[in-house]
């Protein structure tokens, strides 16, 4: 297999939960070498956070999020453990930890310290509101972002109550700003020869994903309210009913909109006024979509969506995760697989979100046992001369 993009590049991830941990192991599937540093004894808080098992202790959460790495339990108020770190960082690239703000120096091991060791040393901290500001101090979780981010008030239907995305889109999406920027440092540090510190939070991944609803707040001088599963910038863009349940269409501009109409047998609608163009159309959503309906109701789901698809008019089914993750369009790009475990035996996981022809990624390392490779990792230090041979059995 030719070398993976990250080859060489050492990662220690001090981080727990879903956001550190998410973004390490995507560097870790393009080849990076991830040493995941646990407390002892309880390890990565999720190894024990879902309400079900497979066989093993650890949960299914903890399995999702931590393959392709090495497990280490340190101690990390222990001098000699740390001391342990140390050594690990002057062999690593990047570190990710995801403490609340001032825990890392008050442990001894914030980047201002390890910076010092390493110079070269990129380094990420991931937490709920940033390093600084008055909110920096506030426990933060995915829920608490979507909140205070505007999130939770535009999404769901008008007059319900507030509804959280379901996909935990500030912890993610910290993970992947976290790993664009880690990756950015890693090509700036060739140029600079120096290393970074990376400041991210669920906040502001949470905003910087708002796109479309914090421009129809400038646009408009009004926050953006739930509208259900329609789009902010497109319409027809959303769920209709047909004669036995939802589907979704996708009419998003001029063309596909006036072959969507051909296709549902209503062209007189491209000369009302009100929907003479998009911008028109969404202004005026709510009386187009009750205009349609009448329209759906007549035909199955499945008869609109193969005749919008025949047209070139996008129409989907709306799938549940087992019908999705089952379809024939994910098993055709392999996004279940079955990585192997030395308890669980084999278990299911999605596949990699992207695909790169010249170094396909691959499982290489199951998610680690607690503190399976410390003696490993230790041994390495000393032949590396990193550690002193006297401390390769300190736990």
């Amino acid at each position: 297999m030719a070398t993976l993009p990250l080859a060489g590049i050492r990662v220690l991830d001090i981080s727990q939960v879903m956001a550190g941990p998410f973004c390490c192991m995507l560097l870790g599937d393009m080849g990076a070498d991830v040493i995941k540093i646990e407390p002892p004894q309880t390890g990565d808080s999720t190894r024990h956070s879902m309400g079900f098992r497979l066989k093993g202790e650890d949960s299914p959460g903890f399995l999702a999020l931590n393959r392709n790495k090495r497990s280490i339990a340190l101690n990390l108020k222990d001098e000699a453990d740390r001391d342990v770190l140390y050594a690990l960082v002057k062999s690593a690239d990047v570190l990710v930890e995801n403490a609340r703000p001032g825990v890392a120096a008050r442990l001894g091991i914030d980047y201002d310290r390890l910076a010092k060791i390493n110079p070269r040393l990129v380094y990420a901290s991931i937490s709920g509101f940033g390093q600084t500001g008055p909110w920096a101090q506030r426990p933060g979780f995915d829920l608490i972002a979507q909140a205070m981010s505007g999130i939770l008030s535009s999404n769901g239907f008008p007059g319900m109550e507030p509804a959280k995305n379901s996909i935990a889109v500030a912890d993610l999406g910290a993970g992947l700003f976290s790993a664009y920027a880690i990756l950015s440092a890693i090509i700036g540090r060739e140029k600079s020869g120096q290393g970074q510190y990376i400041d991210a939070s669920l906040l502001e991944a949470a905003l910087g994903l708002s796109i479309w609803e914090t421009t129809e707040l400038w646009g408009t001088g009004k926050p953006p309210a739930p509208i259900g599963s329609a789009n902010r910038m497109s319409a027809p863009y959303q769920a209709m009913q047909a004669s036995d349940g939802w589907f979704v269409i996708g009419a998003a501009n001029q063309g596909l909109w006036l072959t969507f109409l051909n296709v549902i047998g209503r062209p007189e609608l491209q000369d009302d006024p009100r929907y003479s163009t998009n911008a028109a159309r969404v202004v005026n959503r709510v009386a187009l979509i009750e205009d349609l309906v009448p329209t759906f109701l007549t035909r199955t789901r499945q008869q609109w969506i193969d005749a919008l698809l025949s047209a070139g008019v996008p129409a989907a089914p709306i799938l549940d995760y087992g019908e999705a993750v089952t379809s024939e369009q994910a098993v055709a790009r392999d996004m279940v697989m079955q990585v192997p475990h030395p308890v669980e035996g084999e278990f299911k996981a999605l596949g990699f979100p992207v695909k790169m022809r010249g170094t396909p990624q691959e499982v290489r390392l199951p998610p680690p046992l607690l503190n399976e490779h410390s003696d490993l990792i230790r041994r390495e230090l000393v032949e590396r001369g990193l550690l002193a041979p006297q401390k390769e059995a300190a736990k």
